[in-house]
């Protein structure tokens, strides 16, 4: 019987529609400096409070990220785009294998795309016209950047009346439906349409938070009825919906990407399949582009490059799809989990820029419900994994996996919109714990960021990651990872090091306790993080652990979930089962993510009328072993519930 374990709450928002992880709304208003610039702001250019205050919400959240670029180049509350970042990839580097299938071994060069003229990432240049305000001064001053966000709508709005589609002065909020569509940026009606349809969605719910330097803001409910019809007005590309699979309110665009012979046996640049009947889907894997979306968009339609089943702006949240879900797409650098995932491309650089739009997360967060819900996936960080958490699959790649979307992804915030916010399920004594802290106020130190400075300090951001001790103290040593470091394993703080830290939603088995700094498990080591009641990084929790077996020294651990030799039919060279470089030693604890299905798919041909499907006897688990997911053979070790794993 196929599973289906969907947290309850998702439920409620798929079938019922209700908010489940927005921030609570309210009617009441702040009157705090921020406020009073949104109110001179409206004032000035003529647009409804209402609307600046929602558009904002839904490109920033309010937040002005310390004056830093957004992961789409968009700077301050408004998100005003001034295009500076460098554009590059994350897939085929030379480093790693993205197929990560030995049967069939990468060999094309790397892809680097062309940039490409973006009007969208150039609206500093439009609002400095507007305004008389200097670039600089936009992207740095939160109040000049919400006067050149308002200019921009006012001038969109001037468009629309010159067409005879809004009324000359118009101050109700429902005559502005299509300005807001177009401060999206899209070039395409269904995108536009999802943007807009949030922005007044965020109206209608009201919303209150505190912003990242301190200022309360608040919208109140504001029950519109918005002129849609106004979108035909903006001269848009019709979305090529096609055969896209998504919720309809995103308004998915299909771009498919080419399944192709290439001649010579070789063929690109994904598999045909028929999931979930041939294999069960089992993960969504995060990534970043490392480039922008008209380069990814490049790259995913080249046969002789890789693919990934969608892919995300940064900008509005449009979502663009290449390969069906049933079909098998090269993006993760592991065919085991290539081979059970749907891989999401989310407009970015893991270190470059520091933010992701409330757009994008919102998109992303219903696609990966709707996803959820329709292959039966858990909501956790053991089936929804960001790239940096994929395992190598044999020592030899571990080192070259990739680090997307990086540290400074808000998984927090990302697990609210999937209505699986992350709670404590457990009590002081639970042995197992979910790693969260304080987002806003979390910024480990970090280096290596700027690609052109790469010993320089990262700026200070939020970040999903807690860094690991060896000793309950800030100035101890990181803890060693034998893998990515050969051959001393000594970690660092350089952003792309995973070697020493664990991300928000991930758990683990609690190894010791002193003070106010927690131990657990992690790569064979005790690490220590800074854990105090009054603010703390990690939320109890209940679940279940694996354990060496009595008797056992240590046991192997494994980067795929691979068959026995005598599994596999004649015809098909089996595939080694090689442990990593890392043992799980005995009386640690690990914490169980799944029941691994012992699978692998043997797809070499261009014809899938020749793939396999190759099941296994031998039983895994996947744990959480340290930053990476990992799997363990069930005949070396006990399962138990975490309370009797308790230290």
């Amino acid at each position: 019987m196929r599973r289906i374990l969907v947290h309850g709450s998702v439920l409620c928002v798929l079938a019922l529609g209700c908010q489940a992880g927005l921030p609570e709304s309210t009617d009441t208003q702040s009157s705090g400096a921020r406020q009073q610039a949104f109110t001179r702001a409206s004032q000035e250019y003529g647009v409804p409070e209402s609307v600046l205050l929602a558009v904002s919400y839904m490109e920033s959240r309010w937040d002005t990220n310390a004056g830093q670029p957004s992961r789409s180049a968009g700077y301050g509350p408004m998100h005003l785009t001034d295009l500076e970042a460098v554009e590059s990839s994350s897939h085929g580097d030379g480093a790693d294998d993205p197929r990560g299938d030995e049967a069939r071994p990468w060999t094309r060069a790397d892809r680097t795309g062309s940039p490409a003229d973006m009007p969208a990432l150039k609206t500093a240049d439009v609002a400095a016209k507007l305004t008389g305000v200097d670039k600089e001064t936009l992207r740095s001053d939160p109040e000049q950047n919400l006067r050149g966000g308002a200019a921009l709508l006012a001038e969109y709005q001037r468009e629309l009346v010159a067409a005879g589609k809004a009324r000359a002065g118009s101050t109700d909020p429902a005559d502005w439906y299509g300005a807001v569509a177009r401060y999206s940026g899209a070039t395409d009606t269904g995108a536009a349409r999802q943007f807009a349809d949030e922005v007044f969605a965020t109206m209608a719910e009201g919303v209150q938070r505190t912003t990242d330097d301190g200022q309360q803001i608040a919208l109140a409910r504001t029950e519109v009825q918005p002129q849609k019809a106004q979108l035909d007005a903006l001269g848009l590309r019709v979305t090529a919906e096609g055969e896209a699979e998504c919720p309809a309110s995103l308004g998915c665009e299909w771009i498919p990407a080419p399944y192709q012979d290439l001649g010579g046996g070789d063929y690109g640049n994904h598999d045909l399949a028929d999931r979930p009947i041939s294999q069960r889907i089992s993960y969504i894997v995060i990534h970043d582009t490392e480039g922008y979306y008209p380069t990814a968009l490049q790259l995913v339609q080249d046969p002789t490059y890789v693919s990934w089943h969608y892919t995300l702006r940064s900008s509005d949240g449009h979502v663009a799809q290449h390969v069906k879900g049933k079909d098998v797409g090269w993006h993760a650098g592991n065919w085991y989990v290539n081979a059970k995932s749907i891989g999401l491309e989310h407009e970015g650089f893991a270190a470059q820029g520091t933010w992701y739009t409330e757009a994008l997360y919102r998109s992303s967060a219903k696609l990966v419900r709707y996803l959820a819900f329709r292959y039966g996936i858990p909501l956790d960080r053991a089936h929804i994994l960001g790239h940096d958490t994929v395992q190598g699959t044999t020592p030899a790649t571990v080192r070259g996996m990739h680090w997307d979307p990086g540290p400074y992804w808000d998984w927090a915030h990302y697990f609210e919109l999937l209505g699986a916010p992350l709670r404590a399920t457990g009590g002081s004594h639970s042995g197992l714990v979910t790693i969260k802290p304080n987002y806003a106020t979390n910024k480990p130190a970090f280096f290596g960021c700027d690609s052109k400075h790469p010993a320089d300090p990262c700026p200070a951001r939020s970040s999903s990651s807690v860094v690991l001790h060896t000793e309950p103290r800030e100035d101890a040593p990181l803890l060693r990872d034998v893998a990515l470091h050969p051959p001393d394993g000594v970690s660092t703080m350089r952003v792309s090091d995973v070697g020493s830290r664990a991300s928000t939603g991930q758990q683990y088995a609690v190894a010791d306790q002193s003070g106010d700094w927690t131990a657990i498990w992690y790569l064979g080591q005790k690490g220590w993080f800074y854990n105090p009641k009054s603010n703390p990084s990690a939320l109890p929790a209940i679940g279940f652990v694996v354990t060496p077996k009595q008797g056992k020294d240590s046991i192997p651990v494994f980067g795929r979930a691979y068959p026995e030799a005598e599994a596999y039919p004649s015809n098909i060279t089996p595939q080694a089962i090689v442990p990593l470089q890392y043992s799980l030693p005995a009386g640690q604890r690990y914490s169980l993510g799944q029941f691994a299905d012992t699978e692998y798919l043997w797809a070499t041909t261009f014809d899938p009328a020749n793939h396999v499907v190759v099941k296994g006897d031998t039983r895994y688990y996947q744990i959480q072993f340290g930053h990476r997911v990992a799997y363990v053979q069930a005949d070396d070790v006990w399962l138990l519930p975490s309370p009797l794993g308790a230290p």
